[in-house]
Parts: C-alpha cells; sequence; structure tokens
C-alpha cells in the first residue's frame, strides 16, 4: 500500500474563493452597466461578499431553497448575477444558468426538465418571463433582478431582488460539504435533439478557474481589469467570474448593452485590458473603431472562442490597435477550457506570417485537460501536426455523463468524451480544428476544412460574414458552397471571391459558387447556424454541375 501524504484534506468550496477575494481584495471593483436602467454601478469584492451573504439567507429562508435544489437564471452579466454565482452553490444549491437567446419552448424543457425551483430574471426579459411562466410547474418563485420600482415591467407575479436580500442580514456561514457535490447546470444548444444538461461540481470549478488563471490560458492577475463580454448564461462566462476574484483582477460587467459603442465606453472609462467573447462581438466593435475612428489603447488582449478567430480579424486588431488576439477552445462539456493560444520562447523573432499561422491554431493544451485523436476505427493518432482524427478529451472539469442518463453515446468506454471535433495535434501540444465531424466535406476523396476555407474567405474586403457547406456534386459527390454576407454598402461579386481564394487555399478548395444573403443565421451563442444554412439551401444545385 503506498504511504498517504501528511497533508490537510480540505474541500474545494466556491464560497471559498469569494471569501478570499473579500478578505485579500476588498476594495477591488464590480462595475456593472445595471440591464433595468443603463446606470453604472460599482463596489468591492467585500461588499459583493456581504450581499452574497445576505442572498443566501434570503435563498434559504424566505424561498426555502434546500441543498441540491435548481436555481436558475435568466440574466445578463452583471453584479447580480455574480451573487447569484456564489450564493446559490453556497448554500448547496445548484445554479441553472439559461440562455434567453434560445426558443422559449425549449427554454420551458430545461427548466422542467431541471424541475426548477425558482428564476432570477432580468427586467429585459419580462416579456420572456410572463410567455412561459404559466409552463413552469416546477418554480415556485421568480425573482426580477432589479428594486421594486422596477416591477411593474413584469406581469407574473414575482418578488423584488433588492427586496428579497434587504430582508436579511450578511451573516451566513458559509457550510463545508462534499467537493464532489453538484454546483452549477448548463445545457448545451440542443441544435439536434433536446438539449443536455452538463452538471458541474464544486471541485470541477475551482480547478477550471485554478488553471485559466496560468499566465498563457487568460492568466489576468490584480493589477488586471477584464470585461467578459461572454455571457454569464454561456458556460459559466468561461470561468471568468471564478478567476477574477481568485486573483483580485478589476472585473466589468456589460450588461444588457453588447454593441460596439457600449463595449468602447466601458472599455474607455474602465481601463480594461482584457477582454472575451465570440468573433461576431469583435467584428462589431471593429466596424464601430472604424467608423467613428476610435481606439482601445487600454486593451492588451482579446481572447475569441465559441468558433474560429478569422485570420483578417487578428491582423486587424493586431495591426490597427496593437491588441494581442488570443484564440481558445472549449464546450460546455469541458468547463469550457481546453486549449488556449500562447506563443512559445521558439516563436521569438519569427516572421510575422508564420507567428500568425501559430495564433491561428485553436491553442495549446491547458494543464488538466487530456487529449487524443483517433482514426474511424477508434485507433489513436499521432501528433505530428498533420494526421488529423477525432477529438477525444477528459480531465477533472470535463464531463463523464450528461444530467439525468442523456447522450451516453458522447463517452467512450475508457472514460473519454467524444468532442465532435476532427483536428490534428502538433509536438509542442498545438491543436488545429479542421471541422466539425459532423461538418466536413469529401470531395474527390479528398477532405475540405470548411473553417480554414471560411478564415480564407474572411480575408477578401467584401466578405463580412462566411460559412462553407457542402452540397451534392454527381462527379465529386460533395463540393464546398460558400455563403456570404457582405460588407454594408459593397456589391458583392463571386467571381472576385473565388479568384481571391484561388490565391490562398488548395485549388481542390475553391469553392464552385458564392452565394450571398442580407443576414448570417446566428445562433443563440454567438455561432453561425449552418443547420439553418443547409436548410435554406436544401434545394440548392451547382451551376454547371455536370461539366
Amino acid at each position: 500500500m503506498l504511504m498517504r501524504g501528511e497533508m490537510m484534506d480540505m474541500p474545494l468550496m466556491i464560497s471559498g474563493i469569494l471569501q478570499h477575494a473579500a478578505r485579500c481584495h476588498g476594495d477591488r471593483e464590480i462595475v456593472t452597466r445595471l440591464p433595468e436602467s443603463g446606470a453604472i454601478h460599482r463596489y468591492g469584492y467585500a461588499d459583493a461578499h456581504d450581499r452574497s451573504r445576505q442572498l443566501a439567507n434570503a435563498l434559504t429562508k424566505s424561498l426555502k431553497i434546500k441543498e441540491s435544489d435548481r436555481v436558475a437564471t435568466i440574466a445578463w452579466n452583471s453584479h447580480r448575477h455574480f451573487e447569484l454565482y456564489y450564493a446559490v452553490s453556497g448554500v448547496g444549491a445548484v445554479i441553472h444558468t439559461v440562455n434567453p437567446r434560445l426558443d422559449p419552448a425549449q427554454i420551458i424543457w430545461m427548466l422542467e426538465h431541471a424541475k426548477a425551483r425558482a428564476v432570477f430574471f432580468d427586467t429585459t426579459f419580462a416579456p420572456l418571463v410572463d410567455g412561459i411562466a404559466k409552463h413552469c410547474k416546477s418554480v415556485k418563485n421568480w425573482v426580477l433582478m432589479a428594486g421594486t420600482e422596477h416591477t411593474g415591467a413584469v406581469q407574473t407575479k414575482c418578488k423584488s431582488y433588492e427586496d428579497l436580500i434587504g430582508a436579511h442580514k450578511a451573516d451566513y456561514e458559509w457550510p463545508v460539504f462534499d467537493e464532489n457535490s453538484a454546483a452549477g447546470l448548463c445545457y448545451t444548444s440542443g441544435t439536434t435533439g433536446d438539449p443536455k444538461g452538463v452538471l458541474y461540481s464544486h471541485r470541477s470549478t475551482v480547478l477550471h478557474a485554478m488553471a485559466s488563471c496560468a499566465t498563457d490560458v487568460i492568466g489576468v492577475g490584480s493589477r488586471g481589469t477584464l470585461m467578459p463580454v461572454v455571457p454569464m448564461f454561456h458556460v459559466n462566462a468561461w470561468g471568468i467570474p471564478y478567476a477574477t476574484p481568485m486573483t483580485g483582477a478589476k472585473l466589468v460587467m456589460p450588461g444588457a448593452r453588447l454593441d460596439g459603442e457600449g463595449l468602447h465606453e466601458l472599455i474607455e472609462s474602465e481601463n480594461v485590458s482584457y477582454v472575451a467573447g465570440v468573433p461576431t462581438v469583435w467584428l462589431g466593435l471593429l466596424q464601430y473603431l472604424r467608423e467613428n475612428n476610435k481606439r482601445i489603447d487600454s486593451v492588451e488582449r482579446v481572447l475569441i472562442g465559441g468558433s474560429a478567430l478569422p485570420e483578417a480579424l487578428l491582423r486587424a486588431y493586431e495591426s490597427e490597435y496593437g491588441v494581442t488576439m488570443q484564440q481558445g477552445w472549449g464546450m460546455t462539456e469541458m468547463s469550457p477550457l481546453g486549449t488556449v493560444s500562447a506563443l512559445l520562447p521558439k516563436h521569438e523573432g519569427l516572421p510575422d506570417d508564420e507567428i500568425v499561422k501559430v495564433k491561428l491554431k485553436q491553442g495549446r493544451l491547458v494543464y488538466g485537460v487530456e487529449m487524443r485523436i483517433v482514426d474511424d476505427e477508434g485507433t489513436e493518432l499521432p501528433w505530428d501536426g498533420e494526421t488529423s482524427g477525432h477529438v477525444h478529451v477528459r480531465g477533472p472539469w470535463i464531463a463523464k455523463s450528461y444530467y439525468r442518463g442523456a447522450g451516453a453515446e458522447s463517452f467512450t468506454d475508457d472514460g473519454w468524451f467524444k468532442t465532435g471535433d476532427v483536428a490534428y495535434l502538433d509536438s509542442d501540444g498545438y491543436m488545429t480544428i479542421t471541422d466539425r465531424s459532423k461538418d466536413v466535406i469529401k470531395t474527390g476523396g479528398e477532405w475540405v476544412s470548411s473553417i480554414d476555407l471560411e478564415n480564407a474567405a474572411m480575408g477578401h474586403p467584401h466578405v463580412g460574414m462566411a460559412a462553407v457547406i457542402g452540397k451534392y456534386h454527381p462527379k465529386w459527390q460533395e463540393r464546398p458552397l460558400l455563403i456570404v454576407q457582405p460588407v454594408p454598402g459593397v456589391e458583392p461579386d463571386g467571381a472576385s471571391i473565388r479568384e481571391y481564394l484561388a490565391g490562398k487555399v488548395p485549388k481542390l478548395w475553391v469553392p464552385d459558387d458564392v452565394v450571398f444573403i442580407d443576414e448570417m443565421p446566428i445562433g443563440a451563442t454567438g455561432k453561425i447556424l449552418k443547420t439553418k444554412l443547409r436548410d435554406m439551401f436544401r434545394d440548392y444545385q451547382f451551376p454547371n454541375a455536370e461539366e
């Protein structure tokens, strides 16, 4: 038998993160643009801890929330949502963050599937709540995340958040329990079939936050100011609400206003140094900056996730604004961080084009995440930077099953999660995704990377957004169709785009046709909906396909 170490066995508690912040970074600010008014609210981590303890008393005494009860939120990034993150899990309950951009029927399904006992919501979503409340039989309390003066905005019987916590003292003592107890519940977007729940634990959440604090991951310390534009209802805002109090970073919450002007105002006024969100957000901000001759000189880094970082976007921010663009990859099932792009010492001095190639990879493995790539038969493939295969992952913050037993086919018999991505790995641990398993295009026996082709198309000055889908071809089996949302005010020209691509990608990849649409369909998490595009172009046939 192995000798045991003589270390204290202290469980990892989410409440301990905020306790630490209150004691060691008590006056470091959390700044919020309030969803209900647009006004700026600011207070310190010590204040957030006190109000979270008030809320914990309100949950257990006024709302009768018990251990393992699910408490849902339909809310923007704000100080109140932050308080809920800590109070709900701190009392031993489970915070269930709901994406309000989903179809109402899907939201009802999720709330009922989770058996949510209470729902906290922002004023913005009052109409949504009025439409779904009568269908949510498990919900016993609805709480508007504002003061009493705003309750007139909702017809559903509800409590006022400020009145609710105002009736209680900040004397709640956080309990200590098994670190493997459930703490958070997020559902996948459910593009096919019903959404699947991912149930995070205290242990997985704390470990994920600790890993994200590493310099080559998110790495913002007490001198940094971080603004998560990625919503707190989307995989816990990539763990940022846990990592920032852990390190004492200033936290800026943008509320409901995510347009270019609104983001720029907060970046400037709060001296934001690090921001995080999906590519569509940064495309919108870039357009605003260019059109209004504005700058974001305080920003040092941007973390992009959710979908691949287009080369044109990377070059624009880095050359025009001096901002380092950092790509990350992960999934709801991974809490979500799996890889983050960071340069190695060996890359110093390389030509700019070579450095860009490294930055366009999805990044290097974060410590704690193990990865393998396998072929269709499950045979493990080499990390040679060339051989692509299906990506499997495992680790202490990666799901081992879905909530209530759904989706067992997504997990291997030997304990790995099948991500659904196709990628290759190199000897330095960098991953490059070539496609989603369901999006791969095979033409004449050769694979076409829709992701690489989309990113190449984004470099054309007339392309605002780009997506590639495979369509039937009688000779080649399948050929790529490029779908483009043009830059406003330009006359699109498919021939010039194809000519441009001919010098950027292998000849076989150049799409047989380019089609234009006024607006690209965007899903609830900011990704282009290829399922919708496939439906839109269901009857499409390539011109001259027989030639």
